[in-house]
């Protein structure tokens, strides 16, 4: 550094300090500007789609559905409702199902948790993993799950019975379905309200 003669500091090579700065000064809002039209893009993938050919009247179809009558499914039955076939969503945590229908955006077909949509959802919840490998075909019994684990299917269970209505029980191989009546239908889902 040196003096310029008017008591100013000047730096060798000023210019190239001043363009290096301004050029610093231009990469650092192009960067800005790729990160605010990449998080516009991901809210219109998230939004727009939703709202676009056949999302509005999927949601719409889900609201008309009646409540459903309290029943217990098999792995096979409840694949059924995967929202792709039947426009209600089912899927079943720690043994329980509960119908996500009112949740399509997240559980339907393109929404991020869609893989659990007529499936038991409870490994995939507990580890964390929304890979269709990590989910059974087969009824999953969770035995070789740690206890951290299944605190968390515990949990997850929790948070579904508070958001979304409880339909029945995942049969285990062999078991039989439960009998409900109307009266035990209607108690329980006056309670949830």
């Amino acid at each position: 550094m040196a003096d310029d003669g008017q008591g100013r500091l000047r730096t060798e090579g000023g210019r190239a300090g001043g363009a290096a700065a301004a050029s610093g000064e231009m990469l650092l809002s192009v960067g800005l500007l790729a990160l605010a039209l990449l998080a516009a893009y991901r809210l219109y993938l998230r939004w727009g789609t939703r709202n676009g050919p056949g999302g509005a009247a999927r949601q719409g179809e889900a609201a008309a559905l009646p409540r459903m009558k309290r029943r217990d499914f098999s792995l096979e039955q409840l694949r059924e409702f995967d929202g792709a076939r039947n426009p209600r969503i089912l899927l079943a945590v720690n043994g329980k199902v509960f119908d996500v229908t009112k949740g399509s955006k997240f559980y339907g077909p393109e929404g991020p948790y869609g893989i659990f949509a007529g499936r038991d959802a409870s490994r995939g919840l507990a580890t964390f993993c929304l890979d269709k490998d990590a989910l059974r075909d087969e009824y999953d019994d969770l035995s070789d799950l740690n206890a951290v684990q299944m605190e968390s299917v515990r949990e997850w269970e929790m948070q579904f019975k508070e958001k979304y209505d409880y339909v029945g029980r995942l049969l285990k191989p062999g078991e039989e379905p439960s009998e409900y009546t109307d009266e035990e239908d209607t108690k329980d889902h006056t309670k949830q309200e």
